[in-house]
């Protein structure tokens, strides 16, 4: 049997980044796990800079950005609105940054990242995990390999689903990214390239479960008459282009990242709230600290294992306080918008206003999510 340094479990997007930023580092690497459920899929994830320079190493941007339409688009300025009259605004020029995010197709970056995987000569794709020196556990926040080593996890269910679709609009997107924060709902419509149409977006709406399932099961113009009373018009008259797809929100966090031989990364270590669109960000962020730690090890302790635990350690010290500061906010941002008492309703949009008047707050709330 071929002998590899990592057997990475789980074909997502975090387990394909990570396969071939191993691979870059000279190591030799099985991939393998389920493949993606067939059918369309209708995600799209928002990008920070961190992300972005990760897939640029990888070489997989390029595709992403050479697609007709493209696969990516630029988020220049963002519109929070609150449910009592707060906002708040964020723009790339106010920040000085090219962009404050990139909204990208999920299925053409598993579909890109996989023809990059055909190319690299360093991994293998297996039906069956083989043994290495170093287990990565990709899997998702459902991950079976976490349960059978025993991991707990704390988590959070909130009972709330995300319905995601792809959405065409009568007006240019003009590259403005707006969500409302309501008592019991998150709406977040992302600007998105779509073929033949004026304008679109990628929908990211968050309800209660009974809600969602009221929703769900709308027809296409009784559901499309829904979103365009819940957006107001802001962003033109939206229609829906394709099916739509849900899954149930948690917040999830597990109480042990790493052991001899074995690590999480993605979804299996940490599930944060869509609301902030932070969730692939943290995911790819794992992986390019995991392979900063790894070379590290290469220049200067390449007598250490790489299942060393003192090595895996410093991956999971790094991580820590980001993500878990990531799930704290989006936590605290949820509980508070989903107080209905008037008292905190308007306590809640004064502070949206205030922070859009706080200039260094929103220079420093834009590097937080740039970075991941």
């Amino acid at each position: 049997m071929k002998h590899f340094d990592v057997s990475v479990r789980g074909r997502g997007a975090v387990g394909k980044a990570l396969a071939l930023s191993l691979a870059r580092l000279g190591l030799r690497v099985a991939l393998s796990g389920a493949p993606a459920p067939e059918g369309p899929d209708v995600r799209t994830y928002a990008l920070g800079a961190r992300s972005v320079a990760l897939l640029q190493q990888l070489r997989v941007w390029e595709a992403l950005r050479a697609a007709t339409p493209s696969a990516a688009t630029r988020v220049l300025d963002m519109q929070v609105a609150g449910d009592a009259g707060g906002t708040l605004a964020f723009s790339a020029w106010q920040q000085c940054v090219g962009e404050l995010a990139w909204i990208v197709d999920a299925a053409a970056l598993e579909r890109e990242l996989a023809t990059a995987l055909r190319f690299s000569p360093h991994v293998a794709l297996l039906d069956e995990a083989p043994p290495a020196a170093l287990v990565a556990l990709c899997e998702g926040k459902d991950s079976r390999e976490r349960e059978a080593l025993g991991i707990e996890v704390e988590r959070h269910d909130y009972g709330q689903r995300a319905i995601a679709a792809r959405l065409a609009s009568d007006r240019p997107h003009q590259g403005i990214a707006r969500q409302w924060f309501r008592a019991p709902d998150v709406l977040a419509l992302l600007p998105f390239d779509l073929p033949g149409e004026a304008g679109g977006y990628g929908l990211v709406w968050s309800l209660p479960d009974a809600r969602a399932a009221e929703l769900l099961a709308l027809d296409d113009g009784a559901f499309e008459r829904a979103l365009n009373e819940a957006s107001h018009g802001q962003a033109g008259r939206l229609a829906l282009r394709g099916a739509r797809a849900a899954w149930p929100l948690r917040l999830a966090r597990a109480t042990r990242w790493h052991g001899p031989g074995w690590v999480l990364l993605g979804d299996a270590a940490h599930v944060v709230h869509p609301l902030a669109g932070q969730g692939l960000n943290l995911g790819l962020a794992d992986v390019d600290t995991l392979c900063a730690v790894i070379a590290e090890r290469q220049q200067h302790e390449a007598w250490r294992s790489l299942g060393d635990e003192r090595l895996l350690a410093r991956y999971a010290r790094r991580r820590a306080a980001p993500t878990w500061a990531m799930g704290r906010v989006t936590d605290g941002l949820l509980q508070l918008f989903a107080h209905e008492s008037t008292p905190v309703k308007e306590l809640r949009n004064r502070g949206l206003t205030l922070v859009n008047h706080l200039p260094v707050l929103k220079r420093w709330l834009t590097d937080r999510a740039l970075r991941g």
